[in-house]
């Protein structure tokens, strides 16, 4: 059974197919500002410290009996908290972002490894969540994504320019009047956005390499910010469908296979620019 044929016969592998789409999008548009503004291991600590989130949301449905719906929403509460967090006590006390930021990953994954220890039947779940399983998908997942999708592309399309404004000179910014400080918290909190969107994709472990990769091989061919966002999405989109369909033919992990892609891609938009 080819790729295609199994789309149509199989309802999991259509689901992971809209799913890694509608998680390229926005992490197209989200990592071009986190490149541009070269914050990307801030990317990296929210997207580690969600484990805090989801291991809370299950050890609360398994020992608690408390139902939090879809593990993608504590995921959620957790990066929105970690994104915050850490906008805050880089405003308000001045601290040095790298500070700042292996903390939070430090103790997000320590809450999270916490109540993964107190979860009976957890490690197969585990697993899913840190190297990603997109076949896990759920069109209760899917219709989150399309939401948070829908959310993200909205605040972007009113606020481009004054996220703009901030990722190129945010001092100049601040004189001509824009609350630089609330629209970088607003930044931190769409990065949150997009990594629970590309969890679903790739896992844990690999969201940092699929959002900024993308933005990054864009900005070798092009300088223009749309351009750029538009390249990138592209970009995803590509590397999210050609590696499950790679990852289908080869019977290897889905985000693996989707990051492997993405780093060859980098690694031959870097040769070519060098012989050109």
């Amino acid at each position: 059974m080819t790729f295609f044929e199994a789309i149509v016969s199989n309802h999991f592998l259509l689901w992971a197919t809209l799913a890694g789409l509608l998680a390229s999008v926005v992490g197209g548009i989200i990592g071009t500002y986190v490149v541009v503004k070269r914050i990307a291991f801030i990317t990296g600590s929210i997207s580690h410290s969600v484990l805090a989130g989801i291991g809370f949301s299950v050890w609360l449905e398994r020992t608690q009996g408390i139902s939090s719906g879809s593990p993608i929403i504590g995921a959620l509460i957790a990066s929105t908290i970690s994104a915050m967090i850490i906008g805050y006590i880089h405003i308000s006390y001045r601290q040095r972002e790298d500070s700042v930021i292996a903390a939070v990953w430090s103790i997000g994954m320590a809450l999270g490894v916490l109540f993964i220890a107190q979860t009976p039947g957890f490690a197969v779940e585990l697993t899913n969540f840190l190297i990603g399983n997109i076949l896990w998908v759920t069109p209760q997942d899917l219709i989150l994504l399309a939401i948070l999708d829908a959310v993200v592309i909205v605040v972007v399309v009113f606020l481009h320019e004054k996220l703009l404004a901030i990722c190129f000179d945010e001092e100049q910014a601040r004189l001509q009047g824009i609350h630089t400080h609330r629209l970088y918290i607003l930044l931190l909190t769409l990065i949150a956005a997009a990594v629970v969107l590309l969890m679903q994709v790739v896992g844990i472990i690999l969201v940092m390499t699929q959002l900024t990769l993308p933005p990054t091989i864009a900005n070798i061919f092009t300088k223009k910010m749309k351009s750029m966002m538009l390249l990138s999405i592209i970009l995803s989109c590509l590397f999210s469908f050609f590696g499950t369909l790679l990852a289908f033919q080869l019977d290897l992990p889905v985000g693996a296979t989707i990051a492997l892609l993405a780093g060859a891609a980098y690694l031959a938009a870097i040769a070519k620019k060098r012989l050109h």
